[in-house]
C-alpha cells in the first residue's frame, strides 16, 4: 500500500514563502517522477511541477517558474516544494503525486497518475494580499 504524508501548507502573506514535503511509502519503483498539483476554489486541477528521477531533470509550469523550486531523494522517496514570493493567486489545496514512469514528466507537463493510490490528500495554502 502507497502511502503519503504532506506537510507545509499553511498561511502566509504575499510575498513570503513556504515549503511543502511529500514523504511516500509503499512505493518500489526506483525510477519515477514525482511532482505537485494544485487546485483552487472553483478552479480545475493544474499541474505545477515535476522531476524525474532518472536523470534530475524538473519541469515548472509558467506561472510559478522563478518562483518554485521542486526537488526529490529518490532513496528516501521524498519530494519538496519550495514556493517563494508567494501570491494570492498561488492560494490552492496543493497535492503530490508520484508516476511509475518517469517519462510522464516532461516539457509539457506532469501526466496525472490513474491509480489514486499515487496521489496525496493534498496540504492548504492560504496566501493572504
Amino acid at each position: 500500500e502507497v502511502q503519503f504524508v504532506e506537510s507545509g501548507g499553511g498561511l502566509v502573506q504575499a510575498g513570503g514563502s513556504l515549503r511543502l514535503s511529500c514523504a511516500i511509502s509503499g512505493f518500489t519503483f526506483e525510477d519515477y517522477a514525482i511532482g505537485w498539483f494544485r487546485q483552487a476554489p472553483g478552479k480545475e486541477r493544474e499541474w505545477v511541477s515535476c522531476f524525474a528521477t532518472s536523470d534530475g531533470t524538473s519541469y515548472y509550469a509558467d506561472s510559478v517558474k522563478g518562483r518554485f523550486t521542486i526537488s526529490s531523494d529518490n532513496v528516501k522517496k521524498t519530494g519538496a516544494l519550495q514556493m517563494n514570493n508567494l501570491q494570492p493567486e498561488d492560494t490552492a489545496v496543493y497535492y503530490c503525486a508520484v508516476h511509475s514512469n518517469d517519462y510522464a514528466c516532461g516539457p509539457v507537463g506532469f501526466t496525472p497518475p490513474h491509480n489514486s493510490d499515487y496521489w496525496g490528500k493534498g496540504t492548504l495554502v492560504n496566501v493572504s494580499s
